[in-house]
C-alpha cells in the first residue's frame, strides 16, 4: 500500500479519535477535537499531493479519499448537531448531498466506471473544512489562553471568531448544495438510462 492512500485510511482513525474526544465531555475536549480534526484535514491535503507528484493515483485512492473525507465531514456536522453547536437543517444538506453523490460513485463503480472528485467539489470540501474548524475554534478559544484571546478580538461588536464562524458554515451549506447539483447534472447520463 502506497503513502498516500495510508495517510487516507489514517484519516478514518483520526475521525473515530475525534468522535470520541469530542462526546467525552472531559476538559480540554474541543480543543483536542480541534487539533484531531486538524490533522485529519492535513491528511487529506498530502494524500492528494504526493499521489499526483509521485504519479500514485490508483482506483482505491480515487474512491476511498473522497469516502474518508465525506465520513470526516459528516461525522464532525452531524457531532456538531449533538453538541447543539449549529442547525440540523445545515446537516441534512450536506449529508444529503454526500449521500447522493456516493450512490452516484456506485452506480458509475456498477457500469464499470470511477468518478473522480471534480475541482469544485473540492472547493466545497475546503469550505466544509473551514466551516469545520471555525466551530470548533468557536467553542476551544476560551480554554487556550493568550493565543485564544487573538479569537476574541471585537469585530462589529462582537469576536470576530462569532461572525467568521456563521459566515463560513453559510459559504459551506452553499457550495455543498451547488457543487452536488453540477455534479449529478454533469453525469447525468448515469442515471438517465435506467430511468
Amino acid at each position: 500500500m502506497n503513502v498516500p492512500n495510508k495517510l487516507t485510511l489514517s484519516r478514518f482513525v483520526l475521525t473515530g479519535a475525534f468522535l470520541a474526544v469530542i462526546f467525552t465531555g472531559a476538559p480540554h475536549c474541543e480543543p483536542i477535537s480541534l487539533l484531531l480534526f486538524s490533522a485529519a484535514s492535513l491528511t487529506d491535503y498530502f494524500d492528494g499531493k504526493i499521489a499526483r507528484r509521485d504519479h500514485l493515483i490508483t482506483n482505491f485512492g480515487i474512491l476511498m479519499d473522497p469516502l474518508a473525507d465525506k465520513i470526516l465531514v459528516c461525522s464532525a456536522f452531524i457531532a456538531f448537531v449533538g453538541q447543539g453547536w449549529m442547525p440540523a437543517w445545515m446537516v441534512v444538506v450536506v449529508v444529503a448531498r454526500e449521500l447522493a453523490i456516493t450512490g452516484l460513485r456506485l452506480l458509475a463503480a456498477s457500469k464499470n466506471s470511477v468518478l473522480a472528485a471534480e475541482r469544485f467539489g473540492k472547493h466545497k470540501t475546503i469550505s466544509q473544512i473551514v466551516a469545520i474548524i471555525s466551530v470548533l475554534v468557536l467553542h476551544s478559544y476560551e480554554q487556550v489562553g493568550v493565543v485564544g484571546r487573538l479569537f476574541a478580538l471585537p469585530v462589529f461588536g462582537q469576536p470576530w471568531v462569532n461572525w467568521f464562524t456563521t459566515l463560513s458554515l453559510g459559504v459551506a451549506v452553499v457550495l455543498t448544495f451547488t457543487s452536488g447539483g453540477i455534479y449529478l447534472w454533469r453525469n447525468r447520463r448515469l442515471y438517465m438510462m435506467d430511468m
